[in-house]
């Protein structure tokens, strides 16, 4: 597929941003709990955290094949800052009405098992429930949330953490990822309302696995240079241990996994633009399961390659690969969309397995 030349433009420039601005050194501060404000601030005066909004809406109108593809460079600089969260969220909050900023953002449950509920207090709500293991939320500005209310589901946006209990946590690269519990906390009345055009939680739920699924593509393209650079350097027995059939046979699996995961990520930013949720449905289980089972095994071959080295902290590559272990649990493991998958098959019949998999 052609890359058109506002896209290429689009993603040299944020290559360039984060090279620049998203140093080793920026993201070691943040897992040690600096949340990376100039990595941000950067990032946000490019316009892209909220340019898939309606331009109504302070937006661009742009594609979100387009911002995905953004999620990729930032996966592969191992971005510490809530740049699909963000994105997310506005389109949750447009979708209600609802103002939202250009500061960093996250959006809830991120779970599959929280449940929030609203129930009318006079003018105002009452918010209850648990959203576990939110992004960021200790270090965002706002927090949109979806929850079941009186009428159906309503988007919710809250001053960061204000009003919730927080447990405070983090994931295996160091990101934080705290659990909000709200008991009854009353809420103004303009701060929810009803969402609408296909916003749901299940819709919040497949496009953040499929933000996922495209950062993982990025951080394992990261692990594989990483990995074939160190191969050509590193000496042994007077040659590069690229010279030896068993590291090229590696590195050829590596090389395989690493461009399955980006053609099953690519497929499902393509079914965003169709507007249709049960390809959307379908190619985020199929994105979120491949790449999965590759970073299973892109860690693996990695880190043997590297031998001791790649799992020392002065060293780039365990950026990437903890960030591949920790970003293939959230908005559901692989093992949840490969059941997913494969219970969308068989409920379309055994006769329509075969167009389900070339047509859809």
């Amino acid at each position: 597929m052609t890359m058109r030349d506002e896209t290429r433009i689009l993603l040299e420039s944020m290559e360039r941003l984060f090279h620049d601005k998203c140093t080793k050194e920026v993201v070691d501060a943040a897992e040690q709990g600096a949340f990376a404000s100039e990595l941000w601030q950067a990032v946000s005066e490019t316009g892209v955290p909220l340019a898939a909004l309606p331009e109504s809406a302070g937006g661009a109108d742009a594609e979100w094949s387009d911002l995905y593809a953004v999620l990729r460079v930032a996966g592969r600089h191992s971005a510490p800052v809530p740049l699909a969260e963000t994105m997310l969220a506005g389109w949750v909050a447009t979708a209600a009405g609802l103002e939202i900023s250009d500061g960093p953002t996250t959006v809830g449950p991120v779970s599959a098992g929280d449940t929030l509920r609203l129930e009318r207090d006079g003018n105002g709500w009452r918010l209850s429930g648990r959203a576990s293991r939110l992004p960021y939320a200790r270090s965002v500005e706002r927090i949109v949330l979806l929850a079941d209310g009186p009428d159906g589901e309503m988007a919710v946006s809250v001053n960061g953490t204000e009003g919730a209990e927080v447990a405070k946590g983090r994931n295996i690269a160091g990101e934080a990822r705290d659990t909000l519990t709200f008991v009854g906390v009353r809420l103004s009345a303009d701060t929810a309302a009803p969402v609408g055009g296909g916003t749901t939680r299940a819709a919040l739920y497949r496009r953040g696995a499929l933000a996922r699924a495209t950062m993982i593509s990025g951080a394992l393209e990261r692990a594989m240079d990483l990995a074939v650079t160190y191969a050509q350097e590193r000496q042994q027995f007077g040659r590069p241990i690229s010279k030896f059939q068993a590291v090229q046979q590696n590195l050829a699996v590596l090389a395989g996994q690493t461009a399955a995961a980006v053609a099953a990520a690519n497929a499902g930013i393509d079914a965003l633009s169709r507007n249709d949720p049960e390809a959307e449905e379908f190619y985020a289980a199929v994105a979120k399961t491949r790449v999965g089972e590759a970073a299973t095994l892109a860690c693996e071959i990695a880190h043997q390659v590297h031998g001791a080295i790649g799992f020392t902290q002065e060293y780039a590559l365990q950026l990437s690969t903890r960030r591949l272990w920790s970003w293939r649990e959230e908005f559901g493991a692989d093992p949840e969309w490969a059941a997913r998958l494969g219970a969308f098959i068989c409920a379309r019949g055994a006769d329509r397995l075969w167009p389900t998999i070339t047509e859809l």
